[in-house]
């Protein structure tokens, strides 16, 4: 079983011929991003959303997705799944709610990565980072800039990935998410990580939609035996597609999802924008959820699977994939039609 090209190919983020055109569009969307009214942009996001949802097969569920990796030997103390939560914090609005969302999940007894952008519209201080840290959150790193610019060429990419690698190592960071869920497996070996969070298991409506096809981590081995890192796609999704862009109204989904993952073994990764939480009971904006949907989520996972599921951190997954996993440099992610 081996990559999917579209993941692992040079020039645009997707590497392959048929995808350079969509990378032009993408690249002209986020230069011209900044100007377009917020209301125009959600608009066109749903109406392009609606035709893909018309198209699309295997979303939520690609059944193939469920097939475990070689020699798989299940979650640590025979858990029958693992959950695993992350968030994205895109702007200062989320950078300002991080805390408060960090509460709620103390509060349910859960806890998440928190991935900020080292060059984008806020700075990160360390006091917050430590903050985070003392209640055994995790800090990743997300992007440079976060304006879509990371992928637009190898050169580009590895201009980058020394400041990539400098925010890493002064946040004490082992964890990458790339902006727009852009993603080349290849190039990520730059990066001085431990598991890359940029892929998914299926999702039509991402700009680079070619997805994993499996709901299990998987080993990307470098030149050497030993180097490499761990992928970590996200299997439930995001919360701006379900309730800005499609605008569910309700967690059914989410809940649907949830269930599959845990009939299957796999392992329920979650990304939620503190940017889009409408906190406090604030009333929602166009740009907005009432995260009351996310904590009826949280209370859903925690009633229905008390006990069976591992909770850990991104960080956790992958030293426990790489560590426990016979053969982790073997193990190879299943692409939509494999054999």
């Amino acid at each position: 079983m081996t990559l999917p090209k579209s993941s692992t190919g040079e020039g645009s983020p997707g590497g392959a011929a048929q995808n350079r055109g969509m990378s032009l569009l993408n690249a002209m969307y986020y230069l011209f991003k900044p100007l377009l009214p917020r209301r125009f942009r959600y608009t066109m996001r749903r109406l392009r959303a609606r035709h893909k949802l018309l198209k699309s097969k295997d979303w939520p569920i690609m059944e193939s997705a469920a097939q475990k990796p070689r020699e798989w030997a299940g979650w640590p103390d025979g858990k029958q799944f693992a959950l695993v939560l992350t968030h994205d914090v895109e702007g200062p609005i989320g950078l300002d709610r991080c805390l408060k969302l960090a509460a709620m999940e103390t509060r349910l007894g859960f806890r998440s990565s928190f991935n900020f952008i080292p060059e984008g519209e806020y700075s990160v201080g360390k006091v917050l980072r430590d903050e985070l840290g003392a209640g055994d959150f995790e800090i990743g790193v997300h992007d440079l800039r976060h304006d879509g610019s990371l992928y637009r060429s190898r050169r580009a990419f590895s201009a980058a990935a020394p400041r990539i690698n400098g925010y890493l190592k002064e946040w004490g960071a082992v964890g990458f998410r790339a902006g727009f869920m852009f993603h080349n497996l290849d190039w990520l070996h730059e990066l001085k990580i431990e598991y890359d969070a940029s892929t998914f298991d299926t999702d039509p409506f991402e700009p680079q939609p070619d997805g994993m096809g499996t709901i299990f981590p998987f080993w990307v081995p470098g030149r050497q035996p030993d180097e490499g890192y761990v992928e970590m796609a996200y299997t439930l999704p995001q919360d701006s597609t379900l309730f800005l862009i499609l605008r569910e109204n309700a967690i059914d989904i989410w809940k649907a999802k949830l269930d599959w993952i845990a009939a299957q073994g796999g392992m329920a990764l979650l990304n939620v924008h503190p940017d889009y939480m409408a906190l406090d009971g604030r009333k929602s904006n166009i740009s907005e959820f009432d995260a009351g949907m996310y904590e009826s989520f949280l209370r859903y996972a925690k009633l229905k699977y008390a006990g069976a599921f591992w909770h850990a951190l991104p960080r956790e997954v992958a030293r426990f994939y790489r560590n426990q996993m016979p053969g982790s440099s073997n193990p190879q992610p299943r692409s939509k039609d494999a054999k």
